[in-house]
């Protein structure tokens, strides 16, 4: 059983530590939510050294979980006060959230051993945000990390890849290695990652992890890692099984967002193994046409002993075509010889835009007795196609590539830090604004035109978040000729507005720069938003609207417009405002309870958003207590209520869109949401004080 405990009282902690030693209790997370703490790390020490004593007086053995977040670096301290300590804020159930966890808690490897954890979070496989190689990587890099493996997912409900996955034992018996030792980072570098995880029998766990958005060859000579010298090493495939050997260098080629974890042991007669053979490739965006791209495919023998027979095959998608114009085939590979060849990708017209899958196979012989084997590896191409006539917005459009100096590339918000979706409405010179990209400088992202399009216009500016003295750059290239550049631009300063024309170009590539020293000598870096961009393709009708359009349900111009509390006993109230407006010059004051209560109206008759997908609202939490903020609706005759559940949290003093597509709205058995028959309209707030406006359907 797990409970968690808030700030109390010396005696009543006490007390109900000693209930819950004779309950049986074995784990205690002690939170820091409203800690009312001074933020010194000596606060932090205090605090969670006096909770430590409390489970030491119950004569029960209680694991005792240290949750601050991180904050106070408690891997620097907490050795001998708790058992773990959790180093990031909470994880999300998306890939860039992962990501970024991995990347902060891998190097923290000095801190953990036996009794002394690093806690990258509990794990969020089988709650469907992310892919299955998503996911592997999840268990795959937590068992490396010697995290604690906490499932997060209903058991109940879960799929069989689900199981399968947090099921492997294999990968939990590299997590629960009695020798207690966090994985080392061997090499870290584009994106490409090698952990040496030694294990209690002389083994050890060699993760190849891929944090790209393409098919990788991740590598390491094994005198790189903890392994002795010998005449080759057998490798364990820890999710496939299979068992191959390498002479000199432990290999893979791994899938974008993937991670290949190997059980490494020295082994005498490295021949009579299979060999490891990888199959690597990259290609780049294909455009529907006779053009075609490139397709580069490499197989290399990284086994003990030659390969023979050697030949490499290409399966494209239906009607796509693939030719190659270098060798195919080998009549031997020796040790780390690799055979690379050059295909031409043919993707016939008319080709929706989006992500195929691409198979490359090698087939060879190996050994005394040419016994048979094949390696394969699939390659994900992207097709892009030039947006359709008209005017929309550019966060709208689908981006081909992006770089970013922190975290992903943020559509309708500001950069925040590394996690995705953490940061606050675009906001540069104290101007609001709803739509845009919000970049960290150095950035660079590109879109494909194909000629279609003819201008885009923004307002660019450094965001209201960061406070940097840098100035930056924000400069728009037609193909790679610079049409629209903003010049130096500082903080607090208002935005300036860029016009460029885009005739004829067949790429757009939107560039930013600003970074440099900070006064404490670490390299700080400006968040840098293009608010408000306006693509404009073919000929369209100026009468016409920007897509994606939306539709207005409040906008508290005229009052409170009929605003009302779903349950009134337990409070709350409403007020017609100034104070924050992202559309017009008014928007609406809450003051929920604590606990929190929805607001919102009903209809008769029914509200009719045909045509439309997605609610939002613009949001201002109060300026001491953030808010947890949800959408709901009810359909029907029976008005049925209908509910997101995904309450998004937000900081005191900070503004974010809330938004939530109905086909994502949950409804009892039996119903659905109709957007043209909403009986009514919900939004769920807690805390003190909250601002909110244009409530609109897109």
């Amino acid at each position: 059983m797990r409970w968690q405990v808030r700030e109390s009282s010396r005696r009543s902690t006490a007390s109900a530590m000693a209930a819950w030693a004779g309950w049986g209790v074995d784990y205690l997370k002690y939170d820091n939510c409203n800690n009312q703490s001074d933020g010194s790390q000596q606060d932090f020490i205090r605090r969670y050294t006096a909770m430590r004593r409390a489970p030491d007086h119950t004569g029960r053995p209680i694991v005792y979980s240290i949750t601050e977040w991180g904050q106070s670096r408690p891997w620097e301290w907490a050795t001998g006060v708790g058992h773990l300590w959790r180093t990031t804020g909470d994880i999300g159930d998306n890939w860039p959230s992962l990501r970024s966890i991995i990347a902060f808690n891998a190097p923290l490897y000095p801190f953990a051993g036996p009794g002394h954890w690093n806690d990258p979070d509990m794990m969020e496989i089988g709650n469907g945000g992310m892919t299955d190689i998503e996911y592997r990587t999840h268990m795959s890099m937590w068992a490396m990390m010697a995290a604690p493996l906490l499932i997060g997912t209903d058991l109940r409900t879960a799929s069989p890849q689900t199981l399968a996955i947090l099921g492997n034992r294999e990968i939990i018996a590299v997590d629960q290695d009695p020798l207690g030792r966090q994985g080392t980072i061997v090499s870290d570098a584009d994106g490409l990652m090698v952990l040496d995880k030694p294990l209690a029998n002389g083994d050890r766990a060699i993760a190849l992890y891929n944090a790209t958005d393409a098919l990788a060859t991740v590598s390491v000579p094994a005198g790189r890692t903890g392994l002795r010298p010998a005449r080759g090493y057998q490798l364990r495939d820890l999710w496939t099984g299979s068992v191959t050997q390498a002479k000199t260098t432990i290999s893979a080629a791994v899938p974008a967002h993937g991670t290949v974890v190997y059980r490494v042991r020295p082994v005498r007669d490295p021949a009579a193994v299979a060999p490891s053979v990888p199959v690597g490739a990259g290609l780049g965006t294909l455009v529907p046409g006779p053009a075609g791209g490139t397709l580069t495919t490499t197989v290399t023998n990284r086994g003990a002993g030659e390969i023979d027979g050697v030949r490499v095959r290409v399966q494209v998608p239906e009607g796509w075509t693939v030719s190659a114009s270098g060798p195919t085939k080998r009549r031997d590979l020796a040790t780390d010889a690799t055979l690379r060849t050059t295909w031409t990708v043919t993707v016939p017209e008319g080709t929706a835009a989006g992500r195929y899958p691409i198979t490359v196979t090698a087939g060879y012989t190996w050994g005394r007795r040419h016994r048979t084997g094949t390696s394969t590896s699939e390659v994900i191409s992207t097709v892009v196609t030039a947006p359709a006539d008209g005017r929309r917005h550019l966060g709208s459009v689908l981006a081909v590539g992006s770089t970013n100096a922190r975290g992903p590339v943020e559509i309708d918000q500001s950069n925040g830090d590394s996690a995705e979706s953490d940061g606050a409405l675009l906001t540069i010179g104290g101007r609001l604004y709803t739509r845009g990209i919000g970049t960290t400088a150095p950035s660079e992202i590109s879109y494909y035109l194909g000629g279609r399009c003819t201008g885009l216009t923004a307002d660019v500016g450094v965001d209201d978040e960061a406070a940097t003295t840098i100035p930056a750059t924000f400069t728009v290239f037609a193909d790679d000729t610079a049409v629209a550049a903003s010049g130096p631009v500082l903080a607090g300063t208002a935005p300036r507005t860029l016009t460029a024309d885009l005739t004829g170009a067949t790429w757009l590539r939107l560039v930013t720069t600003g970074s440099g020293p900070g006064p404490d000598g670490t390299t700080v870096n400006d968040h840098t938003d293009w608010a408000a961009p306006i693509l404009t393709c073919g000929i369209p009708d100026p009468a016409d609207p920007v897509l994606p359009v939306e539709r207005t349900v409040f906008s508290f111009e005229t009052g409170t417009e009929e605003f009302t509390i779903v349950n009134p006993g337990d409070g709350g109230t409403v007020a017609h405002s100034t104070a924050f407006h992202t559309e017009g010059d008014h928007g609406l004051e809450v003051f929920p309870p604590t606990p929190g209560n929805w607001f919102g109206r009903r209809y008769d008759p029914p509200l009719d958003l045909t045509g439309t997908s997605t609610l939002k609202f613009d949001l201002r939490s109060g300026p001491t207590v953030g808010t947890t903020a949800e959408i709901a609706v009810q359909v029907g005759p029976n008005f049925t209520w209908c509910q997101g559940s995904r309450w998004t949290w937000t900081n005191p003093n900070s503004t974010r869109t809330i938004a939530q597509k109905f086909t994502d709205l949950g409804c009892p058995a039996g119903s659905t949401v109709d957007p043209g028959q909403l009986r009514a309209v919900w939004l769920f707030l807690n805390g003190a004080q909250a601002f909110i406006d244009n409530v609109r359907a897109e």
